[in-house]
């Protein structure tokens, strides 16, 4: 005979058998009556699971915000970035964390975009003679000076910007400022050591062809900027290389390092009053006259085209597809951003693509559509490039492509609530993610000062992040995506790619 709590779970077990339910239907046997101390003490005890409950969920509530709470604090208590104009107009912004270590650096608003034909190249070439010595150092005496510090020196030239920095110990800060300032100044531009440095851009030419994603992106500016500074390279044409001189260094020089294109920025153990008056010792003789050598920015004009470089000898396509975004400054730019984010990145390597919040993952995993892709938002003074770079193998091109064109057309309609929360706390993550070290924030301060004037708080920038929406990103989706001439640059053995024309008409949906 059952007792009575075996009964129960019988009547209220779903896998119990026929015999078994149709006993249960039964009037419970006379001797098998619920006791009525058994029944206070199940009540006693289905009275303290609801408490319990109650209790718990409370308790997770209440842990629930103050996560949240700890979140925002932890936003609100990042030092803020001060920021001060000279009277030249040189600007010094500087976030002090109070550590040990600090990043100082010059970003100055030139770059290969403010060339031309002619002198491609010279931008660059200047940051290779940053440090071959000043007129108050040779060479050897900078390096040294530099390796007795424990610091470390770096340079690098972008479309829009040159940027000089140190990485360097906080009481060290001083020295490094000098040098910097010594070193964009006063660079000796000697004729052997522009010889050598000659040799060693042609050679460093060499190594970039071998980077297939940086041949790709060059083609992709090349024809989506036809005609325009924006589509020339970086490094410059052979040609340029081996015609530079001291005089065109000097007339890049004079016409684009000027007090008002700088920014002085740190970031780590520095006190911005004492950065200030280390800018006006070190860099109050930057002239702040603008004599009319610097042409205007011209408007780049974007292109939809496309540039095949076809090598049967590669063992994987590159290909790249863009339209035109929109500049830093645009209001579109945040929800180009979550967009971006929404397409996502994948590698082959890293696995888990089934579980991918990115259906283009997903498809590239199941499917093995493809090794690796990367959605990009690259973005400029007054436009952008939007869009994604993907390697695949050769047979595998028009697949890819079919599934990239069909998640382009279901974020101009069809994306959801859901996806786009998903978009935004993963952008938000990765910003701050980035934001780690003393470096990384020092290059944000300088990037966003000469591109904003100011930096964005980082509540400000989440509070834009979270106002997108799903509608907006289909907003903007059709603004920029929908029905838009495509930039196309392919290298590798890309045959099997489908025509531009195809592509093209790959743009839209007959029927939304």
């Amino acid at each position: 005979k059952q007792g009575w709590w075996e009964t129960c779970c019988a009547k209220l077990d779903p896998t119990a058998s026929s015999d078994q339910r149709l006993a249960n239907r039964n009037p419970v046997p006379i001797n098998c009556t619920v006791p009525l101390q058994s029944m206070a003490s199940l009540l006693k005890f289905s009275a303290g699971l609801r408490a319990y409950s109650r209790g718990h969920q409370l308790l997770f509530r209440r842990t629930k915000v103050s996560n949240a709470a700890e979140f925002r604090a932890a936003l609100v208590n990042v030092p803020p970035t001060e920021v001060t104009t000279l009277d030249s107009g040189l600007r010094v912004a500087s976030e002090d964390s109070g550590s040990q270590t600090a990043t100082v650096g010059l970003w100055i608003d030139a770059g290969s975009r403010y060339e031309n034909d002619n002198n491609n190249g010279v931008a660059h070439f200047l940051e290779h003679m940053a440090f071959k010595g000043t007129a108050k150092r040779s060479q050897t005496d900078l390096e040294l000076e530099v390796e007795n510090m424990g610091a470390h020196l770096n340079a690098y030239t972008s479309r829009e910007q040159t940027v000089f920095y140190a990485k360097c110990l906080s009481k060290d800060v001083p020295k490094a400022v000098e040098i910097l300032s010594d070193i964009i100044q006063n660079s000796k531009l000697g004729e052997a050591e522009i010889e050598r440095e000659r040799g060693v851009i042609l050679r460093e030419m060499q190594e970039v062809e071998s980077n297939l994603q940086e041949v790709v992106f060059d083609h992709l500016h090349a024809t989506a900027y036809q005609g325009t500074p924006l589509g020339n390279t970086i490094l410059g044409p052979t040609k340029n290389i081996q015609s530079i001189g001291k005089s065109d260094l000097q007339q890049y020089i004079d016409a684009h390092y000027k007090a008002p294109r700088i920014v002085l920025a740190a970031a780590g153990g520095v006190r911005h009053g004492d950065l200030v008056r280390l800018a006006e010792q070190s860099l109050g003789k930057v002239s702040s006259s603008v004599d009319g050598k610097a042409a205007a920015l011209a408007a780049c004009r974007f292109t939809g085209s496309e540039v095949r470089v076809r090598d049967d000898s590669l063992p994987l396509a590159h290909v790249a597809i863009a339209v035109e975004g929109c500049g830093w400054t645009d209001q579109d730019n945040v929800p180009l951003m979550v967009a971006n984010t929404l397409i996502g990145a994948w590698d082959r390597s890293q696995g888990g693509g089934a579980n991918n919040a990115s259906k283009l993952a997903v498809a590239s995993a199941t499917d093995g559509l493809c090794h690796s892709f990367q959605s990009f938002n690259t973005c400029y003074k007054d436009t952008g490039l939007w869009g994604i770079y993907f390697v695949c193998d050769p047979l595998k091109c028009e697949d890819m492509l079919f599934n990239v064109q069909n998640e382009w057309m279901r974020l101009c309609t069809m994306v959801t609530e859901g996806e786009v929360e998903r978009a935004k706390n993963l952008l938000k993550t990765n910003m701050l993610l980035q934001l780690d070290g003393t470096t990384p924030i020092c290059e944000d301060i300088g990037r966003q000062m000469l591109c904003y004037n100011r930096r964005i708080p980082l509540p400000e920038l989440e509070q834009r992040i979270d106002s997108v929406t799903a509608q907006n990103v289909r907003d903007v989706a059709m603004k920029y995506i929908f029905d838009r001439c495509p930039a196309v640059a392919a290298v590798g053995p890309v045959e099997n790619l489908p025509d531009y024309v195809r592509i093209r008409s790959s743009m839209y949906w007959t029927r939304l």
